[in-house]
């Protein structure tokens, strides 16, 4: 089993409903930030390969089909490369909003106080490292936030090539995803979830 579908869109562009809806279309599974903390003993190969470290791809996707969100939206350039014949997905919104959300959600909680050593712990630091030091280069301000996201959905859209790639907004629903995929639309509607409220609320347990 190999990926099938690339995430390349950062968290909070409605990348958990996106990952239900791949699992939904069959596929299954689709990693995202929440598998991590599932599966701790992924985050120190995810670190390492923020640090530049040559990673086993396959071994550390391995049993996944799609992946969104980060940290493997990160290495969306990586894993394009390294699985050829998968589709990528630039998942996206209005970047107002967006920045809203991730200053709600993620940046607060990377700025509380961290947990005790454990896995918990590297995994948060893993995260903090790929998202807000590689990603962000350390700066939450506005401007620079929304001007590395313009800049990275450029590049997405510059690098992979047109056939390859759906940009897409997770409130246009089941038709182009599954046009994009050429799988047949569901029954039910599409996936919506982890909205603030839901991220702060599961942060907390």
């Amino acid at each position: 089993m190999s990926l099938s579908v690339i995430g390349a869109g950062f968290g909070r562009t409605g990348t958990l409903s996106l990952k239900l809806a791949l699992e939904q279309l069959g596929f299954v599974h689709c990693h995202h930030m929440m598998e991590v903390f599932g599966n701790p003993d992924q985050a120190p190969v995810w670190h390492a390969a923020a640090r530049g470290e040559k990673v086993d791809w396959d071994k550390l996707l391995e049993g996944y089909r799609a992946s969104v969100d980060w940290p493997s939206c990160y290495f969306w350039r990586e894993l394009a490369a390294h699985y050829p014949d998968a589709k990528v997905i630039l998942s996206t919104r209005d970047p107002q909003r967006w920045y809203k959300s991730i200053s709600q959600t993620i940046f607060r909680v990377m700025a509380d106080e961290p947990p005790g050593q454990g896995p918990g712990r590297d995994t948060l630091d893993m995260a903090k490292y790929v998202v807000r030091e590689k990603t962000f280069g350390g700066c939450t301000d506005e401007a620079h936030v929304l001007d590395v996201l313009a800049r990275h959905e450029a590049e997405v859209k510059r690098t992979i090539a047109p056939s390859r790639l759906l940009v897409f907004d997770v409130a246009e629903g089941w038709e182009p995803l599954c046009r994009f995929l050429g799988v047949a639309v569901p029954e039910g509607p599409f996936p919506r979830t982890n909205s603030t409220e839901e991220f702060l609320a599961m942060s907390k347990e």
